[in-house]
């Protein structure tokens, strides 16, 4: 009975685990460019009680192992970068990739970091900045008397200024690509760190070699689906109720072997 209460155990655990991820992708519904996790579960290993290939004592040989499972484990949580649903803004710095891609942000320590989030501000020195003050890379500043602001969905950033008829050239924007972006770390504030599983950043200008364009005045949203993770708590809670089910049922048998001394 030891080895139903400890399987079980796992089961309850590992449905647990799956609750608190659907619950993080539900909070994260109306978060820009927030990408949803999906939970990956495993056997555990195997009690072989009698081994295949093994001649009976009537002669007969068996072709298949008994085997008893101990449960089931999470072994990787992963990112799916599906396209998010695209709104519109009037903030000709709010900022969407359309495709593949990430925004490319440089921290004080001048390490890179990356982002779908593409909601941008100029702080007080006319760069573009995150909401949290990190620096869009390559660095770009504005000039004082600017009164618009371009970008091209190849990256390409003009200016018009005040009392001018022609638009200046003041930056060319890039976005990182991976082979493998499920491979990212999260770190939190919509931010990601590239790792030796997601491969090298490849810095790419926006619409070439499968990196997506850049809209400008468009945010992306999550790519969270509502009524999915609905039915996945659903499914969660009934398998948590079969595993606590499990443990029910083998502490009752306990009980009974118990009471057979009385």
């Amino acid at each position: 009975m030891d080895k139903t209460l400890r399987t079980a155990a796992t089961g309850l655990s590992a449905q647990q685990k799956f609750v608190e991820i659907i619950s993080n992708n539900l909070s994260n519904v109306n978060t820009t460019g927030f990408k949803k996790i999906r939970p990956e579960f495993q056997d555990l290993l195997y009690e072989t009680l009698k081994p295949s290939g093994n001649t009976t004592r009537s002669g007969v040989e068996p072709l298949n192992d008994v085997q008893i499972g101990s449960g089931t484990e999470l072994v990787a949580t992963k990112k799916l970068f599906m396209q998010g649903d695209l709104k519109g803004t009037d903030n000709p710095l709010d900022l969407a990739i359309n495709g593949d891609g990430f925004f490319i942000l440089r921290k004080t320590d001048n390490s890179f970091v990356f982002t779908r989030d593409g909601t941008f501000q100029l702080n007080r020195n006319g760069q573009i900045v995150t909401p949290q003050g990190y620096l869009l890379d390559p660095g770009i500043s504005i000039p004082d008397d600017v009164v618009q602001i371009n970008i091209s969905r190849d990256g390409l950033i003009t200016t018009l200024s005040q009392g001018s008829t022609d638009e200046q050239v003041v930056g060319q924007l890039n976005l990182a690509r991976f082979i493998n972006p499920a491979g990212l770390k999260s770190i939190g504030n919509n931010l990601y760190e590239e790792t030796p599983a997601s491969g090298n950043a490849l810095f790419e200008i926006p619409g070439n070699n499968n990196t997506g364009e850049i809209l400008q005045a468009q945010l992306e949203s999550s790519n969270v689906d509502i009524v999915e993770e609905m039915v996945n708590m659903i499914n969660a809670q009934r398998a948590y109720e079969l595993n606590s089910k499990s443990v029910r049922t083998a502490d009752d048998i306990l009980q009974t072997a118990v009471n057979l001394k009385r």
